[in-house]
């Protein structure tokens, strides 16, 4: 039964998936690649002063990618100190400055770590022109950088112009996700999600007790959350809380929702270079990856050992029952595969092996199948690598798409492979060796001894990661510790980004390569070694830390 249900969730989303995948992916592509302007788009272009017709180098697509961030971040940090100044606050107050720092920094960055209780800490207003607002242009600006990259693969005429940062970042938002975001709030308003406006509700429940409620426009923000890849909920226990995901089938659509952009723009990779096998190489790997750590996270968590869980059928500590262990289990894949980041279970309930898979899946570089965007430009720099080493076995010369991987480009992308680690394993260093930090950080750890471990571990890989979920028993909102976060947030957001476009402008400086031979990238045997090599450039720096903490507990019993 455990086996069908797994195979049955999966295959549901997989049939989905495939449906969207040739015509978002072509849609995606026509949206990146046409020279025609809506006319709200032109309105938008006059206003701001913006030529829709220039071509940017890379340094100056990358400086209004630093400049549009920036501008984004000192707004929402404003808006969240100001916060009993603006309407529908609720009463809530400012947020102190270490922990608005932290949130403007996390939403900006597409990763929505949390360090508060969001029905305790942020009114409709904030929610819905500060944290919406950004849900979406932060996933509009991974997209862009993501086309830029594969511009500089398709340019063939040697020009070093990636489009025009402002065209891609305004198509991004009005042509992909708010017209998603539309239609699939309404679906969840359907299925059950709130959306309202309605100031907090005193209850009494079953048992005679008071219980306050807070309403707010959910559907409006779960909606963009899933789609952007985003994961920040308007209430603490995020998709597990009924108001976010009230049911079975809108935990699918959300899983849904949260792949579907990242799986098919591997198709608009294919459609804009002129080579859907090279498209099919990137999909044929995220989705093995995937299932690589979906499959045996399952089966953890269904031979979780103990009395409770041989009468429950599983490890169903911290997850909800109307959901139950595929449907939690495919959401963590889901969740910790992307930047999403969202949660409908509590990963720190998790067994220690399943905790370890979540890791494992993290540590991977987000790539299965990753962000809206970032997934897909994190993925082709690890396929940079692939070619240059397939190259060297075969005695050829390192050529993709006809573009020539050169010591530039392979100095890129090596940098980029080590930032994550740099970033986990050296904030981790620096939460544990400088002592304001490591007495916040102290405070903050509910556990003790491996999982303990984890738990500090997994949160600087998801904040270096931009995915933004957590092992619910971190309590990390302290100063230092919000700022150390906040720090490894933005550098792990914009140093990968400054890296990928210099890749990308290093490409459309080049005409179409001359070779004997193309390389046969697209067979089964270049995908093999495509997942090998991920594998192998990411987890290793990782083991030493993953053997002392989850494995470690696993062991223990």
């Amino acid at each position: 039964m455990a086996w069908f249900l797994t195979a049955s969730a999966l295959l549901a989303v997989a049939l989905v998936l495939g449906l969207l995948y040739h015509p978002l992916g072509d849609y995606m592509a026509a949206v990146f690649t046409t020279g025609r302007d809506l006319r709200v788009e032109r309105l938008i272009y006059r206003l701001c002063g913006i030529d829709p017709t220039r071509q940017q180098s890379w340094r100056r697509y990358l400086a209004s990618v630093g400049a549009f961030s920036l501008a984004g971040f000192v707004l929402l940090y404003a808006m969240l100190r100001l916060q009993p100044l603006l309407p529908y606050s609720l009463g809530m107050p400012g947020m102190r400055p270490d922990l608005a720092f932290n949130t403007a920094a996390s939403f900006v960055g597409n990763t929505n770590w949390q360090s508060y209780s969001p029905e305790q800490a942020t009114g409709y207003a904030v929610q819905m022109t500060g944290l919406a607002v950004q849900n979406f242009v932060s996933a509009a600006v991974s997209m862009a950088v993501a086309v830029a990259l594969i511009r500089g693969f398709a340019s063939l005429r040697g020009r070093s112009g990636l489009g025009s940062f402002w065209v891609d970042l305004v198509r991004a938002n009005l042509r992909i996700l708010l017209p998603l975001s539309i239609v699939m709030a309404v679906v969840l308003i359907a299925g059950g999600v709130i959306q309202n406006l309605t100031g907090p509700a005193s209850i009494t429940t079953v048992s005679g007790g008071a219980q306050t409620l807070l309403g707010g426009p959910v559907a409006s923000q779960e909606a963009i959350k899933m789609i952007g890849t985003n994961g920040g909920g308007l209430f603490n226990a995020n998709s597990a809380h009924p108001f976010e995901n009230p049911t079975a089938w809108t935990n699918l659509l959300q899983v849904i929702l949260l792949l579907m952009i990242p799986f098919s723009m591997p198709r608009m990779f294919g459609t804009m270079v002129g080579d859907q096998r090279a498209g099919l190489a990137l999909l044929i790997t995220m989705i093995v990856l995937f299932a690589a750590v979906y499959i045996p996270l399952t089966i953890f968590e269904y031979a979780g050992s103990g009395t409770a869980p041989m009468l429950a059928g599983g490890a169903m500590e911290g997850k909800e029952q109307r959901f139950g262990i595929v449907g939690s289990t495919l959401f963590a894949t889901a969740t910790t595969g992307t930047t999403g980041g969202a949660v409908n279970s509590m990963h720190d309930s998790y067994t220690a092996f399943g905790g370890l898979m979540l890791m494992l899946d993290m540590t991977l570089g987000e790539v299965a199948p990753g962000g809206a965007g970032s997934g897909t430009y994190a993925l082709l720099i690890l396929m940079v690598i692939a070619v240059f080493l397939a190259a060297l076995l075969l005695g050829r010369s390192p050529v993709y798409l006809g573009k020539r991987l050169g010591v530039r480009e392979l100095k890129l992308v090596s940098i980029a492979i080590l930032v994550l680690p740099l970033l986990a394993l050296g904030g981790m260093a620096a939460g544990f060796a400088i002592p304001s930090v490591r007495a916040d950080l102290m405070d903050a750890m509910s556990n003790q001894g491996p999982h303990g471990l984890s738990e500090v571990f997994y949160a600087f890989v998801s904040a270096a990661i931009n995915n933004g979920s957590a092992f619910a028993g971190l309590s990390a909102n302290d100063p230092m510790l919000n700022v150390l976060i906040g720090v490894i947030i933005l550098l792990g957001r914009f140093i990968p980004i400054a890296l990928v476009l210099a890749l990308a402008g290093s490409l459309a400086a080049q005409g179409k390569a001359a070779t004997s031979g193309d390389l046969p990238l697209h067979r089964p045997q270049f995908v093999v070694l495509l997942v090998s090599l991920i594998v192998f450039i990411t987890v290793p720096v990782f083991v030493p830390v993953l053997l002392v903490g989850p494995f470690a507990e696993g062991l223990m019993g």
